[in-house]
């Protein structure tokens, strides 16, 4: 069992993005998220391509992960065990959050979710500048174990170094950890999203 001496936080690096891909489709299970994200090879792939063009062209997009000192990999190098990407640009300077949808997914149905969080996301925040944490997951063995929060601090920590918000769109299982950093959940919603993602926001 992993414990907080051997859970460690770097920047993920273009080596890291499949297993960053495992890591997704360990932690997001939900069916909902499920419909959209499908389990398949060319769907995984996909994840994989967007996170390492990511990686490489828009260096405001800062992903991390936390390996365990204590596990190796297949490659014996330490587990990775959770990974974020916190993303620092204004939705201008971000541009489009995905690439075009891979054919295993239902592409109308994502582009509408997405273009929903997004509208809801403008209306919360207005011109508040403010970091967005765009992904975090952990593999269901190392929950609760500090991993997340780590993750979540690093964010935090850079958006009170330089005086910004942040804001997240959590899932049930996510809320109260980012509660514990102080982000509130928000009353502006939408059909679409309700029971899927809820607004939060760090002042």
């Amino acid at each position: 069992m992993a414990t907080a001496s051997t859970l460690e936080m770097e920047p993920a690096t273009l080596e890291d993005v499949e297993t960053i891909t495992e890591v997704w489709f360990s932690a997001f299970t939900d069916p909902s998220m499920r419909r959209l994200f499908p389990d398949t090879p060319g769907f995984r792939q996909w994840l994989t391509d967007a996170n390492r063009s990511d990686m490489i062209n828009k260096p405001f997009q800062k992903y991390l992960k936390v390996v365990d000192t204590a596990s190796t990999d297949e490659k014996g190098r330490p587990r990775i065990v959770s990974y974020a990407k916190w993303d620092t640009a204004t939705l201008e300077e971000r541009g489009r959050r995905y690439p075009p949808w891979h054919a295993d997914s239902p592409a109308d149905e994502c582009e509408a979710f997405f273009i929903e969080m997004e509208k809801v996301r403008r209306q919360i925040m207005g011109d508040t500048r403010h970091y967005y944490l765009d992904m975090l997951g952990t593999h269901p063995d190392y929950r609760k174990r500090g991993a997340g929060s780590m993750l979540v601090k690093w964010g935090c920590d850079l958006a009170d170094r330089e005086g910004v918000a942040a804001y997240v769109d959590a899932s049930s299982n996510g809320a109260p950890l980012y509660e514990r950093f102080g982000f509130v959940g928000n009353s502006a919603s939408n059909p679409m999203l309700d029971g899927i993602v809820t607004p939060m926001v760090r002042k």
